[in-house]
C-alpha cells in the first residue's frame, strides 16, 4: 500500500515509524514532515497539510491508498469531506464529528445529549456575561476558549481575578483569534488526569494502551500549559474496572450519539479524563486524533501491524482484531526550545542523537527538527520526544533520562519528573 501521513510533529514521526514496520507498506509519504521523518518517509516539497486541492492532486498522481491526518486542524477544516468527494480515503472523522475537538461548546453539548460525565459548565459569547458568571460562582474555576488553540486555550484559574484576566485575553484581546468568540466556563475537577484513546469504525471500537500526559511546562505541574512535556504508559490510575467503565460510560455513548446524528466516527478518538477519588471518570476534553506526546508511548507498545489495523478499520473488520500490547512500560520526555510555549529561537544544532538511539529500547522521535547536510537542527517549540521502553515505569524513566542526558542543543528545556505520578500507584521495588 501507498500511504500519506499529514503533519510534521512527534506524533506524526511515531505514526510513520509504526507504519514503516508494516509488511503491507510499499511507499510512505509525509507532508510537511520533519528532519526525523525524512529518514523513513518521502517528503514532497511545496505542499501544505491544509492545501486540500494540492493534496488531492498528489494522491491521484501517486495512487495513494489512504491518508492519515496526524493533527486536528485538517480534520476540523473538513479534509475528509473534501477528499472523499475526490475518491480519496481519509482515516479520520468528518468535519462535524471533528467538532468534538474543534468546538469545546459542541463537545459539551454532545456530552449532555449522550449522558457522559463531565464538569458542570456554561457557554458564553459575551465577555460581560462570562464575568458575571465567574463573579457569582467564584474560584477555582476553568475558562476555555471554544475553538482550536494548539493545546494552549485552557486557563485553570485559582482566583476570580485570574478568571477575569483569562476572559479578557480570550474574548477581548483575541489571543487565539476566532477560537475565542465563545468561552466554556466550568467547575474545576480535582483528581488525576489520564488519556484514553480508541480506534473506531463508528460502531466497533478497540481501546489502545492508556497513558498519562504532562501538560505544564515545569516540574510539579507548575508553569503555563503546553502541548505536552512528556507522557508514560500504562497509567496505573486506570484499573481494569475503570477501563470497563470508561468504555461503557464514555466511549460507547459518544459513538452512538454521533452515529444517531448522522456522523459516524471513523478514526482515533481521544478522551482526556479526570479520575476523581481514584474511581470516577469525567471527560475534560475529546480530541479527534491521537495525542502528542501520548502517541510516542502508546504506539511503540502496540504489537499489531499498525497499517493492517487501520486497513481493517476502514473495511469494518475491527471486531475481528485484538489489540496486543507489551507487558512493560514506555516513558517519553519532551525536549523543548528555550522560551516554549512562548516565542523561541530556531536553528540550534542538535548533538548526541546517535548515542541516545544506541541504547536498547530507546527511540528518539522528532517533533520540531530540520535536517541539513546530515545534521539536525531545531525548528519548533517541542523539538524531540525521547522515548524509552522497559520492564516497568521506574526502569523506563531511568532509561529515558539516561538518553536525554546524551542529547544537547542550546537552550534545551525538559521536565525532570515525567512519570513520577505513577509511583503512588506502584508497589515499592
Amino acid at each position: 500500500m501507498k500511504i500519506l501521513v499529514l503533519g510534521g510533529g512527534g506524533r506524526e514521526h511515531t505514526i510513520c515509524y509504526k507504519i514503516s514496520q508494516s509488511l503491507k507498506l510499499d511507499k510512505l509519504y509525509c507532508i510537511p514532515g520533519n528532519g526525523g521523518i525524512s529518514e523513513i518517509a518521502e517528503i514532497p516539497e511545496g505542499i501544505s497539510s491544509l492545501d486540500f486541492a494540492k493534496i488531492a492532486e498528489f494522491c491521484k498522481k501517486n495512487q495513494i491508498d489512504f491518508i492519515i491526518p496526524g493533527p486536528e486542524e485538517p480534520l476540523v477544516k473538513g479534509i475528509k469531506d473534501y477528499l472523499e468527494k475526490e475518491g480519496i480515503k481519509v482515516f479520520g472523522p468528518d468535519k462535524v464529528a471533528s467538532l468534538v475537538e474543534g468546538s469545546k461548546a459542541f463537545a459539551k453539548e454532545i456530552m449532555v445529549k449522550a449522558g457522559i460525565p463531565t464538569a458542570k459548565f456554561e457557554i458564553f459569547d459575551e465577555p460581560s456575561k462570562a464575568r458575571s458568571y465567574v463573579e457569582k460562582k467564584g474560584a477555582p474555576i476553568v475558562v476555555k476558549a471554544d475553538g482550536l488553540c494548539a493545546g494552549k486555550g485552557v486557563f485553570v484559574c485559582e482566583t476570580k481575578e485570574e478568571a477575569f484576566s483569562a476572559i479578557e485575553k480570550i474574548m477581548e484581546e483575541k489571543i487565539f483569534g476566532e477560537s475565542g468568540n465563545k468561552v466554556v466556563i466550568e467547575e474545576k475537577l480535582v483528581g488525576e488526569e489520564a488519556t484514553f484513546i480508541v480506534i473506531t469504525d463508528g460502531e466497533t471500537f478497540k481501546s489502545l494502551p492508556n497513558s498519562q500526559d504532562h501538560k505544564r511546562l515545569l516540574d510539579n505541574d507548575e508553569g503555563p500549559n503546553t502541548g505536552g512535556m512528556g507522557a508514560y504508559s500504562p497509567a496505573p490510575v486506570i484499573t481494569p474496572q475503570l477501563k470497563e467503565r470508561i468504555e461503557k460510560e464514555i466511549i460507547e455513548p459518544l459513538l452512538k450519539t454521533l452515529a444517531r446524528e448522522g456522523h459516524p466516527y471513523l478514526g482515533f478518538l481521544y478522551a482526556g479524563l479526570m479520575i476523581v477519588n481514584n474511581r470516577d471518570p469525567y471527560v475534560l476534553e475529546f480530541n479527534c486524533r491521537l495525542g502528542d506526546p501520548e502517541a510516542q508511548v502508546i504506539l511503540p507498545r502496540i504489537g499489531n501491524d499498525f497499517l493492517e489495523l487501520i486497513q481493517f478499520t476502514f473495511e469494518g473488520k475491527l471486531s475481528e482484531v485484538e489489540i496486543t500490547e507489551s507487558s512493560g512500560a514506555a516513558v517519553c520526555v519532551v525536549m523543548a526550545s528555550k522560551g516554549y510555549p512562548g516565542a523561541y529561537e530556531k536553528g540550534k544544532k542538535i548533538e548526541g542523537l546517535e548515542k541516545a538511539s544506541q541504547i536498547s529500547g530507546v527511540i528518539v522521535f522528532h517533533a520540531g527538527t530540520t535536517k541539513k547536510n546530515g545534521e539536525f537542527y531545531t525548528s519548533g517549540g517541542r523539538v524531540l520526544g525521547v522515548t524509552a521502553l522497559d520492564k516497568d515505569i521506574p526502569s523506563a524513566i531511568e532509561k529515558a533520562y539516561k538518553a536525554v542526558s546524551l542529547i544537547s542543543f542550546e537552550g534545551a528545556h525538559y521536565r525532570k519528573d515525567i512519570g513520577h505520578k505513577a509511583f503512588k500507584h506502584l508497589k515499592p521495588r
